[in-house]
């Protein structure tokens, strides 16, 4: 198995590449976009570098690797971030060059379509971090949620151990990108009933790996990026799910082939992130959202419950697509704290 070092992280006054290697959004969709590269300068103290595609709505996978390379072949770029996520990131693996970034390594942040990149680079030999897009999280209206912030800026500037904090409130109705007003406020926020314990009767200590589900069906039916079942005992196992709202027997379907595969019973935790329950396409109230997380947990649990029963799971851990969001190290070490029910994760 590759050996797995996390790359140096930038310093004030450092500049970061901001890439689009699944969407090109920020083109399209500008008001978020500056708000995010804006906060990086004046919150986090760094220079957002743009790059050809960064702003393209039409790059192909080549010229979004081209940019890749670029950004890690710079020594003055000390980490990269990904605009935003999308749904094609899986084309472009195949232009990347692994011995390039390898010999080139710096903290990458996304999620969503940028677990494609996010296992990449684990599988480089480098820790990459699931989290902070700069469209949603960096350009949140009003302004970043507490939580997000300080995982941010432990992930970003710092390194070590990092105690999760589980959310008392959460979000996960936006508004318009293209409305002005949608910046005006602060977002919509709902009670959060923290985190849900299945198994939680020990203490699980291993790499993390994962990300989201609906991208880990598409990297093993392409067969990308999927070690060997002897590479992932042991791991610390996380997934959540899109803003595309998955059905509940999908997932089921997913963690079944997963189980079949032999893949699932070798991770001793798996936490598994709040549900985003609302789209524009679905704007479920909150009866509705209620019922598809409960009937999410339920497909997870009867899949874990036929293929890996031993599992310590955690259900609504903000890691995914709902605000706020806690940002996880794939490659890098979890802990995970049944009795005292704690999760800490290193930077």
């Amino acid at each position: 198995m590759t050996d797995i070092s996390h790359p140096a992280k930038p310093l004030p006054g450092d500049r970061v590449a901001i890439l689009s290697p699944a969407a090109g959004l920020p083109g399209l969709l500008p008001l978020p976009y500056e708000l995010g590269l804006r906060r990086l300068r004046e919150e986090f103290g760094l220079e957002p570098v743009e790059y050809p595609t960064t702003r393209a709505t039409d790059a192909t996978a080549e010229e979004r690797a081209a940019d890749l390379h670029a950004a890690f072949a710079d020594p003055s770029i000390k980490a990269v971030i990904a605009s935003i996520g999308g749904d094609d990131q899986l084309t472009v693996l195949r232009h990347l060059d692994r011995d390039l970034l390898r010999a080139n390594p710096k903290p990458f942040f996304g999620y969503s379509d940028n677990t494609n990149l996010l296992l990449f680079l684990r599988n480089a030999g480098m820790v990459a971090y699931h989290g902070a897009c700069v469209m949603v999280e960096l350009g949140r209206p009003g302004a970043l949620h507490p939580l997000t912030a300080a995982s941010l800026r432990a992930a970003l500037l710092g390194s070590g151990p990092y105690e999760l904090t589980a959310a008392a409130e959460y979000g996960d109705v936006v508004g318009r990108w293209d409305d002005p007003a949608t910046f005006d406020g602060e977002p919509l926020m709902e009670p959060a009933d923290g985190w849900s314990w299945h198994n939680a009767d020990r203490v699980v200590e291993g790499r993390a790996w994962g990300g989201n589900v609906e991208i880990l069906s598409w990297l093993m039916m392409a067969d990308k990026e999927i070690g060997t079942l002897e590479e992932h005992e042991g791991e610390v196992l996380f997934l959540e799910t899109s803003e595309d709202m998955p059905r509940a027997q999908e997932i089921y379907y997913i963690l079944r082939s997963m189980g079949e595969r032999g893949l699932l019973h070798r991770f001793p935790a798996l936490l598994w992130g709040r549900a985003r329950a609302w789209s524009f396409e679905q704007p479920l109230d909150a009866a509705a959202k209620a019922v598809y997380r409960r009937e999410q947990r339920e497909a997870v649990l009867r899949a874990m419950a036929e293929y890996a029963p031993d599992t310590m799971v955690v259900f609504d851990v903000d890691l995914g697509h709902t605000d706020p969001q806690l940002v996880i190290p794939v490659g890098g070490a979890v802990r995970v704290d049944g009795p005292a029910r704690r999760i800490t994760v290193t930077y």
